[in-house]
């Protein structure tokens, strides 16, 4: 698989990624399973998974995903050296909800289970603050990041569901190298906002989360004909296309589809491959104008 530079950082990833979220959540694959699935990720040669410490079921189940991560990475047969996990925190799960937690104190504790989570013999490969909290402001949330990159638990930090104004803040306290932003076909709000413009500026790579929609929309895509006309004319899948619609998009841009069975990862990476004209670009771009 082709890779790309982690914003400035001289690391290289793969330019597609594995979004672990979903064999965590309450309805959740086996872990036998999820393992199977990271592990042949891996070997279609995917460096850069995406976790957090929220990806669980509720409190009582905080860090399984990055847990389940790090068990798949140590039982793995290959090389790992060059895998890339970027967790988060600053999400609780209390009784499977969605909150957040901006609390310095609890984000400093948060920041060190999951350094023990992902193994604890090395830094966090990236840590992303998941979602700023009104409570606390950007600059106190931030704060434990900037001491776990000094401590040595966090090689890299980067912020989730952030607007341009924030990350400009974000990145007086810590330097930033990516911004995980929801972005799809029927969430294009990235390229209006200003946000996807500025990652590509300053050189800050964006991830967008649901690329495909989320558990709830991912199945409508065939509903876009567009995007459903380009799938069967090119023999690919719609998930194919939308990547190759994302990063079109951008160069900054580095897509992270969940995938919770092997056929899922495997047809995510065919998808790595393909590439769209202006023109088809431009026709899906039409068509999924908010």
């Amino acid at each position: 698989m082709e890779t790309k530079q982690l914003s400035n950082t001289g690391v290289y990833v793969s330019i597609i990624g594995l979004g672990g979220m979903p064999m965590s959540l309450s309805n959740r694959p086996p872990e036998s399973e999820s393992i199977s699935v990271i592990q042949r990720a891996l070997e279609l040669g995917v460096t850069f998974i995406d976790t957090a410490d929220s990806y669980c079921k509720d409190e009582t189940d905080k860090h399984h995903n990055e847990r389940l991560i790090h068990k798949a990475l140590q039982t793995y047969n290959g090389d790992t050296s060059n895998v890339i996990v970027a967790t988060k925190g600053g999400l609780m799960r209390p009784n499977g909800s969605w909150t957040r937690n901006g609390n310095p104190n609890h984000l400093r504790e948060t920041i060190r289970v999951s350094f023990e989570a992902l193994g604890g013999d090395k830094p966090i490969d990236l840590w992303q603050y998941h979602s700023p909290d009104p409570e606390y402001s950007i600059e106190e949330s931030l704060t434990p990041a900037r001491e776990a990159v000094a401590a040595g638990m966090i090689r890299f930090v980067g912020v989730s569901n952030f607007s341009v104004e924030q990350i400009k803040r974000a990145r007086d306290v810590v330097d930033i190298v990516s911004v995980q932003n929801q972005y799809n076909p029927w969430q294009r709000q990235p390229e209006f906002d200003g946000v996807l413009e500025y990652c590509e500026t300053e050189s800050l790579t964006f991830l967008p989360w649901s690329p495909f929609g989320g558990s709830r929309r991912h199945e409508n895509l065939e509903d876009i004909p567009a995007i459903a006309q380009l799938a069967k004319a090119k023999g690919v899948t719609v998930y194919n296309i939308v990547l190759a619609w994302l990063h079109a998009k951008s160069p900054c841009i580095l897509p992270i589809p969940g995938a919770s069975k092997i056929s899922s990862i495997e047809d995510t990476v065919r998808g790595g491959d393909l590439k769209l004209s202006d023109q088809e670009v431009q026709i899906i771009d039409r068509e999924t104008a908010s």
